[in-house]
């Protein structure tokens, strides 16, 4: 009985050595995020205080950029971890069996927020916060211009904002892709369309990447950008003076991590997923640069006054049901039309809406059905979309699209080329006559 006894005990403490050798993780982690450096250097530092042995690699790409290194280099993976915003990004890597399921051990974390689960049932990505998008504003610069509050999307679209709205473009960032998809689903494919047009015939600029569109806020380069909520809430923290709003036609979505396939330190990443998901890793997300929404609905419970909950404000997101294989299946083509339609058109669209709204001006108060058919068929010409949603959302259709445009210059090829130019010409073509027709009601009024 003493050898039987001496024998457990030494087996139990073989199995708490092996335990704990399993703990102890070392090496490097390579993250590839399109975080901004005032979100990750916190989780590194923090994660790495925790496992010392681990040194943290950040590779910071923009979403699409992302992606495409992660195909580029899926024959010869040296990438950890995946961990960005949009989901149906994720859901781009998974279809191309970049990522490998893993079950988080963490608790709290609820199967949903609002009406979208918060992991991939299918195991192979994980949201560790959650992310809406909405309208964000210098509020010194709304009283130095004397303009009105901006709450709703088709507020934006008043005379009023003309040259002071910023916003990034979908094939720049995957959180602007989401808010315009968004508002796609919302309102449906020709409204929604029409919807992001008018807004963008107020635009003052299209930013590089979509944390300029904060920047800008923030400076007061324009009064009002269309972001996801974590950088109006973070400007709000770090003390800018601008506020933030979600419009009823929004969504609440999961930002995500997952784990590369063939990662060459998996251990790690897993820790890090972990470590996430941790109640540590939670309050995280409360820091005044980041302030993101935590996943674990107990962590609200420290969140600064007037932080929004959405396990608490049910209406929060409550228009939209997001469906993520409608936004995957047409991801390139969504993006690829806001270009040739807004991005590199925007002086044309900017003229044509403005001239249609100087003609509704000048129609006011007045009796010309003439003039009022004119402009409504000006704004029909700029509201017209070049291709259909069932045409958007065809795989083959979709899978043309594969070049991403960084300026007006750059050039795709072959028949992305060739659609992207008919395509062009038609956009081109109508806003110019848009504009003329305004031009000719306005002169009869």
């Amino acid at each position: 009985m003493k050898i039987s006894k001496k024998l457990g005990v030494l087996m139990a403490l073989a199995a708490s050595l092996v335990s704990g050798a399993a703990l102890a993780i070392d090496g490097t982690l390579t993250v590839v995020t399109s975080f901004p450096k005032d979100l990750t250097s916190v989780f590194k530092e923090a994660f790495e205080a925790k496992h010392p042995g681990v040194k943290v690699e950040v590779l910071n790409k923009k979403t699409s950029a992302g992606i495409k290194y992660l195909q580029e280099t899926a024959g010869n993976n040296s990438s950890d971890l995946f961990w960005a915003s949009a989901p149906d990004a994720f859901e781009v890597l998974k279809g191309d069996s970049l990522l490998v399921k893993y079950s988080p051990k963490a608790e709290g974390i609820p199967d949903k927020v609002g009406a979208f689960p918060i992991n991939d049932p299918d195991g192979y990505y994980m949201g560790f916060a959650a992310s809406g998008y909405g309208i964000m504003w210098n509020t010194r610069y709304v009283k130095a211009k004397n303009l009105p509050l901006a709450k709703e999307w088709a507020d934006l679209k008043q005379p009023v904002f003309h040259d002071h709205v910023g916003m990034s473009a979908p094939s720049r960032s995957g959180t602007t892709h989401l808010t315009v998809e968004t508002v796609l689903q919302g309102m449906g494919w020709e409204a929604g369309w029409a919807e992001w047009k008018e807004i963008a015939g107020n635009f003052k600029t299209v930013t590089e990447r979509s944390f300029g569109v904060p920047d800008g806020v923030n400076s007061g380069q324009f009064g009002f950008g269309i972001v996801i909520d974590f950088f109006g809430l973070s400007s709000i923290g770090s003390g800018f003076p601008v506020d933030f709003v979600y419009p009823e036609v929004t969504t609440l979505v999961p930002a995500n991590v997952g784990i590369v396939k063939n990662a060459p330190n998996q251990a790690a990443a897993e820790a890090f997923i972990e470590f996430l998901l941790s109640v540590e890793g939670q309050k995280l997300l409360l820091d005044p640069k980041i302030r993101r929404l935590p996943v674990n609905p107990k962590i609200y419970a420290e969140a600064p006054e007037g932080f929004p909950n959405p396990f608490k404000d049910k209406s929060i997101g409550a228009a939209v049901k997001f469906d993520l294989d409608k936004s995957k299946d047409r991801y390139n083509v969504v993006n690829a039309l806001f270009d040739v339609m807004i991005t590199y058109r925007m002086d044309e669209l900017r003229s044509a809406v403005k001239a249609i709204q100087d003609a509704e001006a000048a129609l006011e108060g007045k009796e010309n059905p003439a003039a009022a058919a004119l402009i409504a068929d000006a704004r029909a010409l700029v509201a017209k979309t070049p291709v259909d949603e069932a045409t958007a959302g065809d795989k083959a259709f979709n899978a043309i699209f594969k070049k991403k445009r960084k300026k007006a210059t750059d050039k795709a090829s072959g028949r992305q080329a060739e659609i992207e130019q008919e395509w062009d010409d038609m956009v081109k073509a109508n806003y110019e006559k848009a504009m003329e027709l305004a031009e000719k009601a306005r002169s009869m009024l």
